[in-house]
């Protein structure tokens, strides 16, 4: 039996804990990352065409505009992106014994796309990370907590039954992996909390139930003919339920010709008809785009059948629209040594991505090295005096504004989400107004800054807004329970658990931003 110790362990290797191992070395922190596969990544993966052309068989898009993370580690890896193709006539199909509509619509809103694939952000991180703080092939299978540190088992999934185990020991550890395999496949000494347990079980895994297909081609036939090559297919006997252009970059006579598409069978189907699935694609993808698309190098990926992404119980119960983010997976545990990491736990991006990287940005700051705080001198203390008194008498005012918004809402007809928009509307005006305040405030942040990107003061300075967003919540939810007016609509009257947990993820998200604003601002008075 192998036993290592360690100060860190980041247990899954997806690009949350990439991007995390990336940051831990460049601050000198001693970790190790380990992953269940053969190979890093997690779900993004990469495979290249007979004539070199990158495919995305999982992520295949991110959205600059709305998604800051992924736009900002794109240019800072200098890797290159371009817009994904929407021009041209889409095609859509419901009655497969007729031939498929045509409109005109652009599909994807401001999608790029990586030349290379996303495989090149794996490629880009993990270049930066030594190879001796990797550890491939290392399942995960039990987590036991000692007091002074935690303890991990992992063994090899290729190895049989029995077979020596590798034991580490961790001050701290993040799990950066889906909750709901961790929850499968995870022996945790002693029992989780239930509400964690129960956050992990209703917390679906992206993508674990899809599966894609490329097709890659010596031209793009389709452009040549005015389609964009969107197609969808809304029919009983569909394969492919969305179809995209997958060419590996604006120009395909250059870059590549390839189609995308998701499947539209069920996991069970597509086992049912594993053996003729390639035929069945390429017949659909004929159908669509006429006989050119039958003759092309087809590439197949099924994530339901992949041990490391799908659980059981995604396999169960499949979420359409699936909500990420919980609170309880953003805590610790363990007295702070346990933290949960990847894109399901994201407050912003959750599935996508980005989310991934938000992730890893709150593991960051939560395992960021602590040092001794630098004494506060007087001006600063007297501008956080100020600020304090000022956030002091905040209550009120956002009380009576979001009840302005709540009875302009109902006003106008609104029946949907009334608390959670009024609260989170009130909520953005006083941060602006914090934002504002705090700008105007002569603190002297010269020598503040603790790392990079990170003042000293801002701890000391946001601190009197800390907890707003919860305060002025249960104050809405008081007056919503006093209120004949909103007595009319039960669910903000007396509001299930779920919704109220819906608002205090945005509370959240909205109390990142706040803070990273302020940092920012006490930046630049550095």
């Amino acid at each position: 039996m192998n036993e290592i110790d360690t100060e860190i362990a980041v247990v899954g290797a997806g690009l949350c804990g990439l991007a995390l191992a990336h940051t831990l070395h460049a601050r000198g922190q001693s970790f190790l990352l380990f992953e269940a596969r053969s190979r890093l990544g997690g779900r993004i993966l990469g495979a290249h065409s007979n004539q070199g052309m990158a495919l995305d068989l999982g992520p295949t898009w991110f959205w600059p505009e709305s998604e800051p993370h992924m736009a900002t580690l794109v240019a800072e890896l200098g890797l290159e992106a371009f817009p994904q193709h929407d021009s041209g006539a889409v095609l859509r199909m419901r009655d497969p014994e007729k031939d498929a509509e045509t409109f005109d619509q652009a599909i994807h809103g401001g999608s790029q796309r990586l030349r290379g694939g996303m495989a090149g952000l794996v490629q880009a991180l993990s270049g930066s990370v030594p190879a001796d703080r990797v550890r491939l092939a290392h399942e995960l299978v039990a987590l036991t907590d000692v007091g002074a540190h935690l303890e991990l088992r992992f063994r090899n999934p290729a190895d049989a039954p029995g077979a020596a185990e590798t034991v580490i020991r961790a001050r701290r550890v993040v799990l950066a992996v889906p909750p709901r395999l961790l929850l499968e496949r995870v022996h945790f000494t002693p029992a989780l909390d239930p509400q964690l347990v129960e956050a992990m079980r209703v917390t679906p895994t992206w993508m674990a139930t899809q599966a894609k297909a490329l097709m890659a081609y010596p031209q793009a036939f389709w452009r040549a003919a005015g389609q964009s090559g969107n197609a969808f297919v809304r029919h009983e006997r569909a394969v492919l339920g969305e179809i995209f252009d997958a060419c590996g970059g604006s120009d395909p006579d250059q870059d590549g010709a390839a189609l995308g598409g998701f499947m539209a069978m069920s996991p069970d189907q597509r086992t049912q008809f594993e053996m003729g699935m390639p035929m069945l694609v390429r017949n659909q993808l004929a159908q669509l785009f006429g006989e050119a698309a039958e003759h092309g190098e087809l590439h197949l990926q099924d994530w339901a059948g992949e041990v490391h992404t799908c659980a059981a119980l995604d396999r169960a119960d499949p979420a359409s629209d699936p909500e990420y983010g919980h609170p309880a997976l953003t805590r610790s545990w363990c007295g702070g040594r346990l933290l949960f990491g990847g894109s399901e736990t994201a407050q912003h991006g959750g599935g996508h991505l980005e989310g991934a990287l938000d992730a890893a940005l709150r593991l960051q700051h939560a395992l960021a090295p602590t040092r001794a705080p630098q004494p506060v001198s007087a001006l600063n203390a007297h501008c956080i005096e100020r600020f304090a008194a000022w956030a002091d008498g905040q209550g009120e005012p956002a009380l009576a504004a979001y009840q302005r918004t709540l009875n302009e809402r109902l006003s106008g007809q609104a029946r949907e989400q009334l608390t959670h928009h009024s609260v989170l509307a009130s909520l953005a005006d006083t941060y602006d107004a914090a934002l504002q305040q705090l700008a105007g405030l002569p603190f002297d942040a010269s020598g503040s800054v603790a790392q990079p990107g990170w003042s000293d003061l801002t701890a000391p300075a946001l601190l009197p807004m800390h907890g707003f967003g919860a305060r002025l919540l249960d104050a809405a939810l008081r007056f919503n329970r006093g209120s004949c007016a909103v007595s009319n609509f039960p669910a903000e009257h007396a509001p299930e658990p779920a919704y109220v947990e819906a608002i205090q993820r945005d509370l959240y998200a909205a109390w990142r931003d706040f803070v990273l604003a302020g940092n920012a601002i006490l930046l630049q008075k550095a």
